[in-house]
């Protein structure tokens, strides 16, 4: 998460820096003379927050090293989409509050001088205020349209099939905006730094909207594959999906995630990877557990034989920090990458010495039959937890159990609060923060 926020407000704030140099200021300030000086700072930050949104929708592998997987991505993806989001709300208002204050009488309207004799301007100023009606007119538009569709986003009761769908409509709502910021950006700022960035921001993020809307995210990175086998867990609502794939696969760590399709209309989803990777076994396995409709609905009409799209690896929960003594928290459906990496160990074995704690809600002899074998082929110690026969995992009772749990790393995956509550009582007890790994569970 740090590095998350280092890089939002560091993006925000070189461009905030090289439009304070490019700005110019007037020589009173009052509602009206800050009009325009805050429509183009709302304008610049807005349009440059909404081009690196756009970007990272293409799922850039190149990125997952610096921010440590494609989760955190996605983190960062949401929050300059707010980002852009608040700017352009700023934006409009600043565009629109003055004139609203004089029709209701709380300001004076302003006299109007003489037009500026604009012959003498570069034809290509001259041609740009040409289109100032029109960029203005499907900028308003547009951004009525941003609103909607990127509140949608935001609501999680939102079905995700629906989300990915309409989603896809900001590409083509940010080549509108593209259009709206080139012609009314001020001239002036072309020539300078502040107009190189945002040019070249806006560029890329041009192709990028392309690429999206013409269905290219990840195209390099899809197989195509058969389910083979299904395994149910009913007491647990949970699935076990292995899929031989064609050839193409790039190969996985244990610890990553897919997209995948299951059904065309409902299109790709992300799921943690349940198995190692041997290239003369091309299969790949999926635990998934019914948590909502569409997993609800996996677990009834899947079947073996049925067609399949995985898109993938991605990722960075992949347990290679150095570090020789590791400590693994799965809580529920978080126990998936640790059965992998687990499976992946079984075919190449390590010198490590793990620990294993999985927070389950109660025992089922299949599930934990299963468990304690990956367990005891990779040589990992088993800590299992059930509720109402054991307490909760906290900080203190893992410091007492493992007491050179400050040489180790931990990794953890499950419930955000439960992991940000053992990280809190951790790094307050000496634990590095670079050594507490959290996989995030939420990509939108």
């Amino acid at each position: 998460m740090r590095k998350i926020k280092f890089l939002l407000w560091g993006f925000l704030g070189i461009l905030t820096f090289f439009w304070v140099i490019a700005a110019t200021w007037p020589e009173t300030f009052s509602l009206l003379s800050t009009r325009s000086v805050m429509i183009n700072f709302t304008g610049v930050l807005g349009v440059g927050a909404m081009s690196f949104t756009i970007i990272l929708a293409l799922r850039p592998v190149w990125l997952e090293s610096w921010l440590d997987g494609l989760d955190k991505s996605y983190r960062l993806h949401k929050w300059l989409g707010i980002t852009a989001l608040v700017m352009s709300v700023m934006h409009w208002l600043s565009g629109n509050a003055p004139k609203w204050a004089t029709s209701l009488g709380l300001l004076e309207r302003p006299e109007r001088g003489p037009r500026p004799d604009e012959s003498a301007l570069p034809t290509l100023q001259q041609w740009f205020n040409t289109q100032r009606d029109t960029a203005e007119f499907i900028g308003e538009w547009t951004f009525y349209v941003i609103v909607l569709l990127i509140a949608l986003a935001l609501i999680k009761r939102f079905p995700y099939r629906l989300f990915t769908k309409t989603h896809t409509l900001l590409a083509a709502a940010y080549l509108a905006i593209v259009f709206h910021s080139v012609m009314l950006m001020e001239y002036n700022y072309w020539q300078q730094i502040v107009g190189v960035v945002s040019g070249l921001l806006m560029a890329a993020g041009t192709i990028a909207a392309a690429l999206i809307l013409m269905g290219r995210i990840g195209r390099n990175r899809k197989v195509a594959g058969t389910i083979e086998h299904i395994d149910l867990f009913p007491e647990l609502s949970i699935m076990e999906t292995s899929i031989r794939l064609d050839d193409g696969w790039r190969g996985h760590q244990g610890g990553q995630f897919a997209f995948v399709t299951f059904d065309s209309k409902e299109g790709a989803h992300p799921f943690t990877i349940g198995s190692g990777w041997t290239p003369k076994d091309p299969c790949i396995n999926f635990i998934t557990k019914g948590l909502g409709d569409y997993t609800n609905l996996m677990i009834k009409n899947l079947k073996v034989g049925d067609k399949v799209t995985v898109e993938g690896p991605y990722g960075r929960f992949i347990f290679s920090d150095g570090k020789k003594r590791q400590i693994w928290i799965g809580g529920g459906i978080g126990i998936t990458p640790f059965i992998a990496r687990m499976k992946q160990i079984a075919h190449k074995p390590e010198d490590h010495a793990i620990d294993l704690f999985h927070a389950i809600p109660f025992e089922d002899p299949k599930a934990i039959q299963k468990l304690t074998a990956d367990a005891k082929t990779a040589n990992v110690q088993l800590h299992m937890l059930v509720d109402g026969r054991d307490d909760r995992l906290t900080g203190e009772q893992l410091r007492t159990e493992i007491p050179d749990w400050k040489e180790a790393s931990v990794w953890f995956c499950g419930p955000a609060k439960f992991g940000e509550s053992l990280k809190k009582d951790l790094i307050a007890n000496g634990l590095k923060d670079r050594d507490f790994h959290q996989e995030l569970f939420n990509m939108r």
